[in-house]
């Protein structure tokens, strides 16, 4: 489906920057201080089942979305996401992923879409992109997880830049964009964009660094080399 997604800027990594590790007492004001480095803000939510943090919920989605007009990407670490996503989507959410790992991914999906909104497949470290192809194929945009799910200030996993290569292959040449999710540092960012990804997803590297718009524009210089 058209969405957001068809008018983001081609040719450099894009940023879908984590508020996990914005100063969370402070979401609205954070929101709007880096909006102007992101293409995306990145929101992670849990069932707390999936994985064991709650992480962000709808209203807190709702009270963010005023102070940026950033896309508000949503990060659905849930077995059964149909019903929490239609929750995101009156929200204010732009896009939402849903894990391919989740009981119910499939119907996940279908309920972003019948909100009107595009679908992104997530897939953790155990999960060859090959033997998700069918719901790949379903999918508006791809989150690569690079790091055992959950975690923050986790060293990404060696397979993260194979994987994503891995993914480009099952895609067949499809302009789906891929974001690299976790342990997103000055070194694997630029094998990340060799990988092929599309966009990162920063958290501690811009938002603990001395200059933030500086760390963005490093970011936005490596190159991808994929067509979305």
């Amino acid at each position: 489906m058209r969405s957001f997604l068809d008018h983001l800027p081609a040719g450099h990594l894009l940023l879908d920057v984590s508020l996990w590790s914005a100063d969370l007492a402070d979401l609205g004001t954070e929101a709007a201080r880096i909006s102007p480095l992101a293409d995306m803000l990145h929101i992670d939510a849990s069932d707390t089942v999936f994985t064991p943090e709650p992480l962000f919920f709808p209203g807190l989605v709702r009270a963010i979305r005023p102070h940026t007009s950033r896309p508000l990407h949503v990060h659905l670490m849930a077995h059964r996401p149909a019903r929490l996503a239609a929750a995101f989507a009156a929200a204010g959410a732009d896009m939402i992923t849903v894990h391919a790992e989740a009981d119910t991914a499939a119907d996940g999906i279908t309920a972003i879409h019948d909100a009107g909104l595009p679908a992104g497949l997530a897939l953790t470290l155990g999960t060859e992109p090959a033997s998700a192809a069918r719901l790949i194929a379903a999918a508006d945009a791809l989150v690569l997880i690079g790091t055992p799910l959950g975690t923050k200030g986790t060293a990404m996993d060696p397979a993260a830049p194979a994987r994503i290569a891995a993914a480009r292959h099952v895609l067949d040449g499809q302009p789906v964009p891929i974001l690299a999710d976790g342990g997103i540092r000055r070194d694997t960012v630029p094998q990340l964009a060799a990988a092929g990804a599309t966009g990162v997803v920063p958290g501690s590297l811009l938002w603990a660094g001395p200059d933030p718009a500086a760390t963005a524009a490093w970011i936005r210089g490596h190159r991808t080399g994929e067509n979305r």
